[in-house]
């Protein structure tokens, strides 16, 4: 059987990095991509070499919709055929604050990246998979990493809940799509999770969560999405597609 190979966007740290870590883990070769190739990139890169798969660092901006086939095809020209692809890159909002001060350019950069990119990057890959022929014994997927924004209002970011909105509808409708194709389609929702995205609010969260925000009283770290999000491409919840997977601690669970 061919090793399964996973392109991860966005993993030069926190949740990506956790994913392509806990992927690498499961025998998986690894893409490591983010928009340049730097100390950062190239740290996570060395990071899942030490764990004995095959890598390649992939730098590339996800938002540059035309070169997405070509970025597909050198990745696996060095580790083969992918199998997998965890849309996990993501930008926040450039200022927080009334939604009623949003600006286009906080508007259009999180649509850009959160919701155009992984839309058409999940085309390219998709599109690669159907035209030739597969493994049969192994597990094809799409993964996508949106938000419990997707859900859940956010007065100061309305924008980016309007992203992770839309991106959970394209989880959907991929779903839908290529379910005849046997590729299965996961958007994780993660809710409280410390990375250099939360770090400004993250000690505030914590404490909610310890008061009862969540049913867990921690705030939750990459490890534990990575941990998801590998069990997910691992095929480890047979028969299932198109599931929201919300990975918030039950801080959505509705209670009175």
């Amino acid at each position: 059987m061919s090793r399964p190979a996973a392109l991860v966007t966005g993993s030069s740290r926190g949740i990506g990095l956790a994913a392509a870590v806990a992927l690498a883990h499961e025998g998986f070769a690894i893409a490591i991509n983010g928009p340049q190739l730097d100390d950062e990139l190239q740290g996570a890169l060395d990071t899942i070499r030490a764990l004995g798969v095959p890598a390649v660092a992939a730098p590339f901006d996800v938002s540059e919709i035309g070169a997405h086939d070509d970025q597909l095809a050198a990745i696996e020209a060095e580790i083969g055929p992918l199998t997998t692809l965890v849309n996990n890159a993501g930008i926040g909002v450039m200022q927080r604050g009334d939604l009623l001060k949003v600006s286009e350019a906080s508007y259009d950069r999180c649509m850009a990246i959160n919701t155009k990119a992984m839309f058409f990057l999940s085309q390219a890959f998709a599109k690669r998979l159907i035209a030739r022929d597969r493994d049969a014994e192994l597990f094809y997927s799409i993964v996508n990493v949106t938000s419990s924004n997707a859900v859940a209002v956010a007065v100061p970011r309305a924008e980016y809940c309007a992203s992770k909105a839309a991106a959970a509808m394209i989880s959907k409708t991929f779903a839908v799509r290529l379910g005849q194709e046997n590729i299965a389609v996961y958007d994780v929702q993660p809710g409280l999770i410390a990375t250099d995205m939360t770090a400004p609010v993250i000690e505030m969260y914590d404490q909610r969560a310890k008061d009862g925000l969540t049913l867990f009283p921690r705030v939750g770290q990459p490890e534990d999405m990575g941990r998801i999000i590998a069990s997910l491409a691992s095929g480890k919840l047979p028969y299932t597609t198109g599931q929201a997977i919300s990975a918030d601690a039950g801080m959505l669970v509705p209670r009175f």
